[in-house]
C-alpha cells in the first residue's frame, strides 16, 4: 500500500454513495451488499494511464467475476463524458461519476486531490458486509494493473483462487 495520509484502510466501513452511471439513472454501493466490490477511482476519461487501466479491468473483469465481484469505476468526470467513454471502450462495468458536489465520494475515501480537483488513481476491495478489506493509491501516472485486487480477492475466497 502507498502512503497516502487521508485513503482509507482496510478493516475501515466502506462509506456509502449513489452516484451517477448515466445522466438518468444512479448506483449505490449499498446496492451490492452481500458482495464483493472493487472501487477504482481514477483522475479523468480519455487519458492514457486511465484508459489502459480501465481497458486492462475489462479485460480481466472475467477474472473478478469468478469471485462474485463487482467493479465500479470513478472519476470526477460527469455521466455524459463517462458514457462516450465507456462506449468507445467498450466497457462491461459501471463508470460513476463522482462530479456534483465535486468529489464528494472522492473526499469520503479520502483520495481527493484539492490542488487539481480530480480523485487519486486509488484502488479498494471490499467485503460483501461493506468493510474495506484492501486499499493501494498509485500514482497519477502509473497504471497499477490488477494484480493487487486478485490477491486480496483471493485472500478474502482461498477456495475460488485461480491460477496466475
Amino acid at each position: 500500500m502507498s502512503d497516502h495520509p487521508t485513503m482509507l484502510r482496510a478493516g475501515t466501513a466502506a462509506p456509502d454513495f449513489t452516484l451517477h452511471s448515466t445522466p438518468d439513472q444512479t448506483v449505490s454501493l449499498s446496492e451490492f451488499r452481500g458482495r464483493p466490490v472493487i472501487l477504482a477511482f481514477y483522475p479523468a476519461d480519455w487519458s492514457p494511464v486511465c484508459g489502459d487501466q480501465m481497458a486492462l479491468y475489462n479485460e480481466v473483469l472475467p477474472e473478478f467475476h469468478k469471485y462474485g465481484a463487482e467493479l465500479i469505476g470513478i472519476s470526477v468526470d460527469g455521466a455524459w463524458c463517462h458514457a462516450a467513454f465507456s462506449q468507445a471502450r467498450h466497457l462491461r462495468f459501471p463508470l460513476l461519476a463522482d462530479f456534483e458536489p465535486k468529489g464528494e465520494t472522492s473526499r469520503a475515501y479520502g483520495v481527493y486531490r484539492t490542488h487539481d480537483g480530480q480523485s487519486e488513481r486509488a484502488l479498494f476491495v471490499i467485503d460483501g458486509e461493506g468493510v474495506i478489506r484492501w486499499s493501494y493509491c498509485s500514482p497519477v501516472g502509473i497504471n497499477p494493473g490488477a494484480d493487487g485486487i486478485l490477491e486480496a480477492l483471493e485472500a478474502m475466497h482461498p477456495d475460488k483462487a485461480v491460477a496466475r
